[in-house]
């Protein structure tokens, strides 16, 4: 089974005043296919620190275990070659067999204690089916991944903050 590009994004929230807004656009672009939600947790902490969740993911409990168990082989493989994909494949499943994928329970108390009062913040990950049959047709003509990324309106702005201190610095220098 060929996985599309993997997207982890995280973002805070100061004074959050939601209306529905994020959930309806990950509602719309997960109908039209466009990427499927591996995970993605919603914590919000009101001015008194108490604190509300949010989790939902789009796989089912089979296809947990099988994607827990294809990343924890990838990082074993990575890690210690062969080897240690076994070793990962059977971690994977099974952490995903033990507790939901996503945050433990510490995880989440982590994540909360780390939020400011009357703040809020959001971890997602998922998967851009857009891009599968993209990502078939470059492995049957042989392509070779050299790198990805994804680059931000706001990384072209560092891009360019840091080019134009190079610039300032060559001409002091002249």
């Amino acid at each position: 089974m060929t996985y599309g590009p993997i997207h982890l994004l995280a973002v805070g929230f100061e004074n959050p005043d939601f209306h529905g807004q994020i959930l309806k656009e990950l509602q719309a672009v997960r109908e039209k296919g466009l990427i499927r939600l591996i995970d993605v947790q919603f914590v919000w902490k009101d001015e008194n620190g108490d604190i509300a969740a949010l989790e939902a993911t789009d796989l089912s409990e089979e296809e947990r275990i099988r994607f827990g168990a294809v990343v924890g082989g990838l990082i074993g493989l990575g890690a210690a070659g062969e080897k240690g994909m076994e070793a990962g494949i059977e971690a994977g499943a099974l952490a995903v067999a033990e507790r939901d994928f996503g945050l433990t329970y510490k995880e989440f108390i982590e994540l909360a204690d780390a939020i400011p009062n009357n703040s809020a913040a959001a971890i997602m990950l998922f998967e851009h089916l857009w891009a599968i049959k993209l990502k078939e047709a470059l492995i049957d003509a042989g392509a070779i991944p050299i790198g990805q990324g994804i680059v931000t309106p706001e990384s072209l702005m560092m891009v360019g903050a840091e080019l134009a201190a190079a610039v300032e610095a060559a001409k002091l220098e002249e």
